[in-house]
């Protein structure tokens, strides 16, 4: 039986190590909010919340890049490369959102404030 593996330093890397555990694992933090986002709030509001989280996922997965000592130049997928997802994405939800749909989403946050006092 043949093995395909898209990379043969896989292999002798022994599987999943410490760095790609945790860029599944931040991918899946992240992944999962933003999911229940976009079930839950107004349709209307979904690209200024969406890029709001997705900046904060950037800028959690930089912290965490810099807290590891994260290669920024390697062949896999790292850290790094997953906050630029994210930056990527949160800059085109902000670029096609409407500012109405900004005003409106803080808004509510303020009638939220209003309400909870």
């Amino acid at each position: 039986m043949k093995t395909i593996v898209s990379n043969s330093g896989w292999k002798q890397r022994g599987g999943f190590s410490a760095t790609s555990f945790g860029v599944l694992a931040l991918s899946v933090l992240i992944a999962v909010p933003t999911l229940l986002i976009a079930r839950l709030i107004d349709p209307a509001l979904l690209l200024p919340v969406l890029s709001i989280v997705l900046f904060v996922g950037a800028a959690v997965a930089v912290i965490v890049a810099r807290w590891v000592h994260s290669e920024r130049n390697s062949g896999y997928v790292t850290l790094w490369d997953i906050a630029g997802a994210f930056t990527l994405m949160g800059c085109a939800a902000a670029i096609f959102s409407e500012p109405d749909q900004v005003a409106q989403f803080f808004e509510q946050l303020a009638e939220r404030d209003r309400v909870k006092q």
